[in-house]
């Protein structure tokens, strides 16, 4: 059985991808993570708040632009899953991101496991960073 022309270049396509995403998950998530403040799992929800108090335009805009950019993070992370990359990680980061009912929940659940916490805080030490405060 031989596969078609179309078939060979979707899946070149796919293996690209794949190395992108790892190649971009290994550089962004532990920069990303660097920066975020030692109190941002506490703060952000009060920060969320204010930013809904701004001028309504302005507060949709930044709405579309930080899901926009969290669901890609989300989808990405997803696939990491089961190709290489820092799936889970890159999922927290895309919740993070986004703007959604219960998101503080689901966000708080994935933080508050042992295993993740301590990737979180081991990737913090390695950039010199104070560890996150929960």
């Amino acid at each position: 059985m031989e596969l078609s022309r179309h078939t060979l270049l979707v899946i070149e396509w796919l293996g690209l991808l794949s190395m992108a995403t790892f190649i971009g998950s290994l550089l962004a998530v532990p920069w990303i993570i660097a920066r975020l403040p030692a109190k941002y799992f506490i703060q952000h929800r009060e920060k969320v708040e204010e930013r809904h108090q701004r001028h309504p335009l302005l507060a949709k805009m930044i709405f579309l632009t930080r899901n926009a950019i969290g669901f890609a993070f989300l989808m990405a992370g997803a696939a990491m899953l089961v190709l290489p990359g820092q799936g889970v990680i890159t999922m927290i980061i895309g919740l993070s991101f986004m703007d959604f009912p219960k998101k503080h929940q689901v966000v708080d659940f994935l933080v508050h496991r042992p295993r993740v916490r301590r990737f979180l805080n081991w990737m913090r030490r390695k950039e010199k960073k104070p560890p996150f405060q929960f």
